[in-house]
Parts: C-alpha cells; structure tokens; sequence
C-alpha cells in the first residue's frame, strides 16, 4: 500500500501555527472576495532565509543594514565585510525556535570570513533550520516513525571597497529544504525536498563626520537578498517563491567620550515578492474559475509570474493600491550603546502592519568583548501576550583574529 503522510495532530497544529506567524511561509495565499479582504499577508517557501540569525542584530529590533560590519555582515549586507577591521574571524549563532510551543526547533548560523587584502574580503554562511520531530501515520492511522523536517543554506560573499566610503558585496548560496522527505501526500503525488539558489547584492556606504566638538560616524545600507528561482516541493506546476527581499537603512554612531559610544539604526524592509490577489467567487461560496480552469481575479494581479516580473511588480500589484504597497513596508529600529568596545547594551524594535502579519515586538541584549573572543545574548519581548515568538533566545559566539 502506499504510504500516506499524516501529521500527528498536535504537532501538525503546532507546525501550521509556528510557520503561519514567521512573516512567510507557503506562497500562493488564496484571498476570497468578501473574506476579511484588508489582510494581504505575503507569504513564500524557505522564511528562515530572512530570519535575524545573530544575538547583535536580534536585539536592535532586527536592525542591521547599515550598522558596522561583523562576521554576520553576510545577511544583512554583502557590502559591510570590505570595511571589517579584523583578518579573520568565526561566529556560531543558536536560537531555540517557538520555545513557548515545542522544545526541538532551533535555528543555527555559522560564518567566517577573512581579509584578501586592504579593499576586499571573502566569508561564508551556513544556516540550518531545525524544525523539530513530526510524527508521520498512514491513512489508517498506522506509525510510520518519526521525521525531522528541516531547511539548510550554504553560501558564500565576496565584498570590496569602491572607495574609502563605499562598498560593494555579492552572496550566493545553495537552499536545500525538506519538509517531509519522500513520503507521498494525500493526493498521492510524491514529496520531494525542494532545491534554489539564492543570490544578495548589498551596497554600504561609511563615512566619518563630526556632531560638534564629537567625532561621529554616519552610515547607510541597501541589500537585495534572496534573488533566486522558484521552489517547489512536488511537481514543476507547483511552485513558490523564495523570500526576495529589499532591505535600506541608515546607521549613526556618535563617541560620547574616549570610552562610551552611542549608535541609533533605521531599517525598512519589504519583500520583493506579489501580494495575493482577491479570487472572485460564485454564489454557493466556492472559486469561480475561467473557460480555461483559472482561478478569476476580482481585484489585484495574478501573482503566478516570473521572478523579475514578481520582484518588480511586488511594487504596483497590491489590490489596495499605494496605502496598502506602504503597509508592506516592516520597520527596524535599534539602539546600542558602547563601553571601550569590551561592552554592549542594545534594545529596539520591530514593526509590521497587522494586515501583513502584524508581528511587533521589543528588543533586548548585551555583548561582551574579552580580546579576540566575544559573547552576545538577545531577548524578545512581544507586543502581544502569550504569542509563539515570545521569550525568543538567540546566543552569539564570535572569535576575531587581528594581526
């Protein structure tokens, strides 16, 4: 007989819930006319690609474009690794995931990075998303053992200055997400792990300046993450997108004194990807289709559309017109404070517009730097009580090596 994968039903609600609140999960999202037509959540495949891996960032309310380099510059901006004043360096970043709702989802980030020479450097990422054990029956309800779905990305940067101020950075990486291994749907089509590529630009631009009698630094950011074709984890006619992403910030850090340092970041972030459209509908409730089987669009466009056209288009498609292309916008706002560079107080915060999947939330966390090894830890604290994403963890281990 052929084997049928059905979830446990407490881990498949939890499963459903925890991917539903992470800003992205299975693209396609069906808005029926008449059903709650205000919110448009953008979704995709592969969300951890966006997820803030690393303690620094996490706690300045995901804020990071901009900010000096370190060894997580590959995800927020390509550009900033040519301006790291290190040789070399390693960082390792964990996270329990969802802690309040399962105890065996984590994410982890791995870099290292090092100087070719005074203009340019070279890193690579590893990223693996542990989503926890899944129960797996048949259709009769017979045990099929247990399955670990999980995602993984490997990639590498390369990053050079184009001036004293400005630098240029490119990513490329390989995704690999397998969500439930080779066990057939219901529908009896085979499962298969879904594979893409993913491609980053990211331009970082530095610059000393002066507040008054106060040496000072003012800074701004622009990365395209992401760009790469669609996934799919069945068949050629069922595919999604990856979470392309547009990411611009700014970035000002002002020396109080010789031993304290005060930064303020800014990031607005939007997702390169259609929003989904308003289906039409017959009377009896169900989806009114064309002569040729498709679904009728009754307002917004057809998000069904090649990868430039989708990230290009993601700007003009959304069905509420202007008002709703600026709710799209998510804002990062963060804070770190500097003593001697041996330590760190950071706080911030996250906004997104509750029709786009309304996650808000606080930041919190410190950093400590004893020579060429440094600690980071982040909190989360949510706007909402008793939501999945609260008490997120993230730790940050970092070793730097200088000549």
């Amino acid at each position: 007989m052929k084997k049928i994968a059905s979830y446990n039903r407490k881990n498949l609600l939890i499963a459903v819930f925890a991917l539903a609140t992470l800003s992205a999960n299975a693209q396609n999202s069906t808005i029926i006319s008449g059903q709650d037509p205000d919110r448009r959540v953008i979704t995709t495949a592969v969300p951890f690609l966006n997820f803030a891996p690393d303690s620094r960032h996490s706690a300045m309310g995901d804020a990071g474009v901009a900010t000096s380099p370190d060894g997580s510059s590959a995800h927020w901006n390509a550009g900033q690794l040519a301006f790291i004043e290190d040789d070399m360096g390693f960082s390792l970043s964990y996270s329990p995931w969802l802690g309040k709702l399962v105890n065996d989802m984590s994410l982890s980030y791995l870099t290292g990075y090092f100087r070719i020479d005074e203009v340019s450097a070279f890193g690579f990422d590893l990223r693996y998303f542990n989503m926890g054990d899944i129960q797996l029956t048949d259709g009769n309800g017979n045990d099929l053992g247990e399955f670990n779905p999980r995602d993984i990305a490997i990639g590498g940067t390369y990053s050079r200055k184009l001036s004293s101020y400005l630098g240029l950075g490119i990513s490329a990486r390989f995704i690999y997400s397998n969500l439930s291994g080779n066990i057939s749907s219901v529908g009896g089509s085979e499962a298969k792990a879904g594979i893409s590529v993913g491609t980053d630009v990211g331009l970082y631009y530095s610059k000393p300046v002066y507040a008054g009698s106060k040496d000072a630094n003012f800074s701004w950011g622009i990365n395209i993450s992401n760009i790469g074709p669609k996934i799919t984890y069945n068949s050629a006619d069922d595919l999604d997108y990856i979470p392309t992403n547009l990411k611009v910030g700014t970035a000002y850090s002002i020396d109080l004194d010789q031993m304290n340092t005060l930064t303020f970041a800014l990031d607005l972030n939007k997702l390169l990807v259609p929003t989904p459209p308003i289906y039409a509908t017959n009377e009896d409730g169900t989806l009114e289709t064309d002569e040729n089987g498709n679904l009728v669009i009754e307002d917004g466009k057809d998000p069904n559309r090649p990868l430039l056209s989708g990230m290009f288009g993601s700007f003009t498609d959304a069905p509420g017109g202007f008002s709703e292309e600026m709710q799209e916008i998510m804002i990062s706002f963060g804070v770190e404070y500097s003593y001697d560079d041996k330590f760190a107080l950071r706080t911030g915060y996250f906004y997104e517009n509750p029709n786009k999947g309304g996650r808000q939330y606080f930041t919190m966390g410190v950093g400590f730097d004893l020579k060429r090894l440094g600690f980071d830890f982040s909190y989360l604290v949510p706007q909402k009580q008793n939501h999945p994403l609260a008490e997120t963890l993230r730790f940050t281990l970092m070793y730097n090596i200088s000549n």
